[in-house]
């Protein structure tokens, strides 16, 4: 099913009649498509549904390549980003592109649909707003950092499956909670596994969120842990780049205070009121989505 949200993509970019357009999305690694799945399995493989997954999914790419210009991030899914290939400006204005053509395409899908995932494009902005802004220093407050990952990440994918159930007459609200429980629970791990992974396995650099300045729930719970003098260091460490014998230090603190797997634990709290959702809903693949959610390594 996801062939034809691809092919629909491209026939979008193509009707820009740009030459370098095409190129640019070609560069662009294609990802897990998490949202264009959620909305083909609620909403089935109809021409509408092609069209909001294709128009989500390059919602997405927009939000990451505005992103990796923020994050100053070079690599993307073990690939060199846009920005790295062609300078921020470029980044930056395909991104914009890529926002324009999916609002104009947005247009012909079902008004409901297109309200609700225009809502969630400016909580996505928002988010990305809030992300810089408390990166300027350590974030201890947990509250913010829900809030932040809420709106930056998980709008969109609570989108995705709000809009898909619109689309075929499905119980909107039991979708739209699986759908913001999933994305809580996938920021959430990947911010787990930005610690514990390798670069070779992420496809990006390791512990790369604490050196750009994040405070990820890891790291606020291993705040909330420790004594003074470990605040001091861990705190010394924030937005710099870190050394090795830092980084184990970093990690042997975590494991010592257990933080990773209270982390991990709030996670799966938040997959598994996704997964009771859809089993009343008789939703088996997305329940099948949700578990593996917690159970991925990259």
């Amino acid at each position: 099913m996801l062939e034809a949200v691809e092919r629909k993509i491209e026939q979008y970019i193509a009707e820009l009649d740009e030459r370098d357009a095409i190129e640019l999305y070609r560069r662009l690694p294609a990802g897990k498509r998490l949202r264009a799945k959620l909305i083909l399995i609620i909403a089935g493989n109809t021409l509408a549904a092609v069209k909001t997954a294709a128009i989500v999914e390059m919602i997405h790419a927009a939000s990451l390549l505005h992103d990796d210009v923020i994050d100053d991030a070079y690599v993307r899914r073990g690939r060199p980003s846009i920005n790295a290939l062609y300078g921020n400006k470029t980044s930056i204005m395909f991104g914009d592109v890529l926002y324009s053509k999916a609002f104009h395409e947005l247009n012909d899908i079902d008004r409901e649909v297109s309200k609700v995932i225009s809502a969630a494009v400016v909580k996505l902005s928002l988010g990305e707003r809030k992300d810089v802004l408390l990166s300027k220093s350590f974030n201890d407050d947990v509250e913010a950092y829900r809030e932040m990952i809420y709106q930056k990440t998980a709008s969109l994918m609570e989108a995705a499956a709000e809009s898909a159930a619109l689309l075929c007459g499905k119980r909107r609200e039991a979708y739209r909670i699986y759908g913001r429980n999933l994305g809580m629970a996938f920021q959430m791990i990947d911010d787990i596994l930005d610690i514990t992974q390798s670069s070779d396995v992420l496809g990006k650099p390791a512990m790369h969120d604490f050196e750009e300045g994040k405070s990820t729930l890891p790291y606020i719970y291993l705040h909330d842990a420790m004594d003074a003098g470990e605040r001091e260091r861990l705190l010394s460490l924030h937005g710099r780049r870190i050394a090795a014998e830092d980084a184990a230090w970093i990690r042997e603190r975590m494991d010592d205070y257990g933080v990773l797997k209270r982390a991990y634990e709030e996670a799966a709290r938040l997959v598994h009121e996704a997964v009771a959702l859809m089993k009343a809903e008789g939703e088996s693949r997305l329940e099948e989505i949700a578990s593996k959610m917690i159970e991925r390594s990259y």
